[in-house]
């Protein structure tokens, strides 16, 4: 590649970097905000379940905006928007300012991130470089959220509202690189600017919905009412915007691109594989520091290793993809994530780090193999026009399965933990609630399969890409 494209795209994977890095940190400065504010549990959830509600609510909608009305164009606006929520967040001094400043910035992300991803697979041909754009995109993503559990455990020894100020002076340096190195392709004008107003109210709506259905999933204490209200709306409201896609001259949604089963397997994988990494990742945070008492930084060091996926997906992954394909590669790192998990379902209440480690970079190495692959098939063969919506309908799929993962690890271990508080009591809520992202990474990989044994016409690609 030239000069200049690897600038475009070490300028994107900064933002991906940015976006990874500012969830991490975050996650692990909460008992220090909890302790500086005075926050109730209810509102700290709620500081996490604000970026995802504004992340997967408008998620779709911005992939299809950056379609719209020019990536580039997207990207640097809503660059600066979580730029500037991002740095009010750390001037809060009450809980509705965080849960206002977090909303906005998921918002943010829900533009910036389909837009940067859509400039990558816009710029390089389809083929080895944009699969070498992709991996390389796709390890600078994992290893923001690594290297975040690490510096956001050292920014919060110091004061959690560096937690914020950092992301704000990563933004400014990637924005005026981004001014100087990111350029609108050509023939931008030929794309229709119509929006589908009435498409873009329903499935913000339906997105919203199902999005607060699912955070609440995470709280079966406070009722089951308002959980079943959302998601029967959410989903009223996505049968409506179906409806509305069907009739309309210019739909938001071109439903066709839901007709190619290669791209569905690849997202519905994608949902799975989010939700039982983010899912086993909250369950061993949850364990360290609980039930083992460890602090918030050795925990993060702990986890470290699974970082290992940020120098494996750009060196490692593109050899086995040229060689094996996307099909066979995605699910050889789905078995070792399913692998991972099951090494680690016999854990004790007196574990050393040495019986947690083979899950740990097991787990790295197929997060290596699987995601970066994901990303390309999710997004080989559309059209260029709907390069943002394709990145939309993964980066959704991708949210969506970070908190459902969440949610059902969270209520499959207050179910079987009830009225207990022993340690035993403890370490048999956690063991059950392992089964969980156990389960979806099996079934991911059995869609997977099932794709790659159909014969299906992402297996003939797949051949054509190795030749």
């Amino acid at each position: 590649m030239s000069g200049r494209a690897w600038g475009v795209l070490l300028v994107l994977c900064g933002a991906i970097f940015l976006e990874g890095i500012d969830v991490a940190m975050l996650n692990v400065a909460l008992p220090s905000i909890r302790a500086e504010l005075g926050l109730s549990t209810a509102t700290l959830s709620g500081v996490v379940s604000a970026y995802v509600l504004g992340y997967g609510g408008f998620m779709l909608l911005g992939g299809r905006a950056a379609d719209l009305y020019g990536r580039r164009r997207m990207f640097l606006l809503w660059l600066v928007v979580f730029l500037v929520f991002s740095g009010l967040g750390g001037f809060a001094t009450e809980g509705w300012m965080l849960l206002l400043a977090r909303f906005a910035t998921g918002v943010a992300a829900a533009f910036m991130t389909p837009a940067g991803l859509s400039i990558i697979t816009t710029s390089f041909e389809e083929g080895p470089k944009r699969n070498k754009a992709l991996l390389f995109y796709a390890g600078t993503a994992a290893g923001g959220f690594s290297l975040g559990l690490v510096i956001g455990g050292l920014l919060a020894r110091i004061d959690w509202r560096w937690v914020f100020f950092t992301p704000v002076i990563l933004s400014a340096f990637i924005l005026l690189a981004a001014l100087w190195l990111i350029k609108e392709p050509a023939g931008r004008d030929r794309v229709p600017r119509r929006l589908d107003l009435a498409g873009a109210a329903t499935v913000t709506t339906a997105m919203l919905l199902i999005a607060y259905a699912v955070v609440r999933l995470e709280h079966p204490g406070q009722g089951w009412g308002w959980t079943i209200v959302s998601f029967a709306g959410g989903v009223a409201a996505l049968a409506a915007f179906v409806a509305i896609e069907r009739r309309s001259p210019a739909p938001l949604v071109r439903l066709g691109i839901l007709k190619s089963g290669r791209l569905v397997r690849a997202n519905a994988a994608a949902l799975l594989f989010a939700g039982s990494f983010f899912g086993f990742q909250f369950l061993v945070t949850l364990y360290l520091q609980e039930l083992r008492g460890w602090t918030t930084l050795e925990t993060s060091l702990a986890l470290l290793v699974v970082g290992i996926d940020a120098v494996l997906a750009p060196t490692l992954t593109p050899r086995l993809v040229a060689r094996f394909g996307n099909t066979r590669v995605i699910f050889g790192g789905l078995v070792l994530a399913t692998v991972a998990y099951a090494l680690f379902t016999p854990l004790g209440l007196d574990w050393t780090y040495a019986a947690m480690f083979p899950s740990m970079i097991i787990l790295g190495l197929g997060f290596a193999l699987a995601y970066g692959p994901l990303t390309i098939v999710a997004t080989d063969g559309i059209a260029e026009d709907e390069q943002g919506l394709a990145g939309g309908l993964l980066y959704t799929a991708f949210q969506f399965g970070a908190a459902l993962g969440l949610s059902a690890v969270t209520a499959v271990n207050v179910a079987v933990l009830g009225a207990g508080d022993s340690p035993e009591a403890a370490l048999g809520g956690f063991r059950a609630a392992l089964t969980v992202p156990l389960t979806l990474a099996a079934v991911a990989a059995a869609i997977i399969a099932a794709g790659w044994r159909s014969g299906s016409p992402g297996r003939e690609r797949d051949r054509v890409a190795r030749a």
